[in-house]
C-alpha cells in the first residue's frame, strides 16, 4: 500500500484551502487503493477523531503493548504538548476514561488494535 498525503508543509496556508488540498489528493489516494469502499469507509471512521489517531501513533512508535494508563499519559501529552510532570492527574484520567470508553472500543471493533481488559494492556492488532 501506498503512503497517504502527508501533512501540508506550509502551516500558516488558509485552513479551509489546506482541507480541500488535502481531502482532494486523499480521494485521489484512495482511489488507487485495492481496498472495498465499506473497509475505506469504515477505517476513515476509525481514525475520524484525533485521539483516536494520537493513540494509533503512540503504539506505533512503541512498537509494543502499553498498559492503557501508559497510553492515555502519552496521548494526553500530545495533545497538551506538556510533560508528564506538568501534566494534571484529573487530566490524564479523562483521557484515560475517554479511550476506555469510547475510542478503544472503536479502534478494536475496527481492528487497529487489540486489548486485554484483564491485564489493561493495548498493543496494535496482529495481521
Amino acid at each position: 500500500m501506498t503512503q497517504p498525503p502527508g501533512p501540508d508543509p506550509n502551516p500558516d496556508s488558509d485552513p479551509h484551502e489546506a482541507c480541500s488540498e488535502l481531502a482532494f489528493d486523499l480521494l485521489e489516494w484512495i482511489g488507487d487503493q485495492p481496498e472495498s469502499a465499506a473497509a475505506i469507509d469504515e477505517t476513515l471512521r476509525a481514525v475520524a477523531a484525533e485521539r483516536r489517531r494520537l493513540l494509533l501513533s503512540v503504539l506505533d512508535e512503541h512498537g509494543q503493548e502499553l498498559t492503557l494508563p501508559d497510553a492515555a499519559e502519552e496521548v494526553a501529552q500530545c495533545e497538551t504538548g506538556k510533560s508528564i510532570t506538568e501534566l494534571s492527574a484529573e487530566r490524564v484520567a479523562n483521557v484515560y476514561i475517554s479511550l476506555y470508553h469510547d475510542h478503544l472500543p472503536r479502534l478494536v471493533d475496527a481492528g487497529l488494535l487489540e486489548y486485554d481488559q484483564e491485564r489493561d494492556l493495548v498493543a496494535p492488532a496482529s495481521f
